[in-house]
């Protein structure tokens, strides 16, 4: 069976976009160039914010995300991958635009934590406001009955500094400080583990920062693509 062509719908953020792309080469068995899967990239940071449409009602990404996967479709991608969470508020309408999968990062998150902690009923989520709004992850785990539980305000607003500061180029220790407050403040709410639902959010936070598994989401994701593109899955 032939390898699939992975695309990547990117630019949100760019350093997410190149996060995601390692972390598949990092899940590929390979051994030389070769072995690699071919995978095409559009990295579109010109992409309006998705968390000040589905917040405010700013400008809507949609038109651009469209443009992307048609363009990753024209180019010869057999499925698709999109490293940003909140833009998976867009799935749906993205799948329906072109006739290759499209990935789900959230669906990916969960069937991973389901997979390798299956004692987990509950988790905590890290993630822009706009994710926590639209309950995609709430839905996807709820299907393994297992339950989301998002920060309080206060906790939020520390977990949206970081993502934003690392948006902006600052990956320091204060972001990973930040994050790690409110992680903790989600164990204590009962997490057994804490997903990292935002793609900016593991560059900063790592499994082992906090006293609970942190699930990468990114790279379930990433796991999941070279499943398909391998026909493992």
């Amino acid at each position: 069976m032939a390898e699939k062509i992975v695309g990547i719908l990117g630019g949100m953020g760019p350093d997410a976009t190149v996060d995601l792309f390692q972390k598949i080469l990092r899940a590929t068995p390979a051994t030389r160039d070769q072995e690699h899967l071919r995978i095409i990239v559009d990295c579109n940071s010109k992409i309006p914010d998705r968390t000040a449409h589905i917040i405010s009602g700013a400008e809507d990404p949609w038109p651009y995300l469209h443009e992307s996967a048609q363009l990753l479709e024209r180019a010869g991608v057999n499925l698709i991958v999109i490293p940003c969470n909140a833009a998976h508020n867009w799935h749906d309408r993205i799948q329906a635009s072109v006739k290759v999968p499209v990935l789900h990062i959230m669906q990916a998150t969960a069937d991973h934590v389901q997979a390798n902690y299956p004692s987990v009923t509950k988790v905590g989520l890290l993630a822009v406001p706009a994710t926590v709004k639209v309950g995609l992850y709430h839905r996807a785990f709820a299907n393994h009955g297992i339950e989301v539980i998002a920060p309080d305000k206060e906790h939020q607003e520390l977990t949206t500094k970081a993502i934003f500061a690392v948006k902006a180029g600052d990956s320091g220790p204060e972001g990973t400080a930040l994050l790690i407050k409110a992680g903790e403040h989600l164990i204590a709410q009962g997490a057994q583990a804490v997903v990292a639902g935002c793609t900016e959010i593991p560059l900063v936070l790592k499994d082992g920062d906090l006293s609970v598994p942190v699930i990468d989401a990114t790279r379930a994701l990433a796991t999941a693509a070279v499943k398909m593109a391998r026909g493992e899955d």
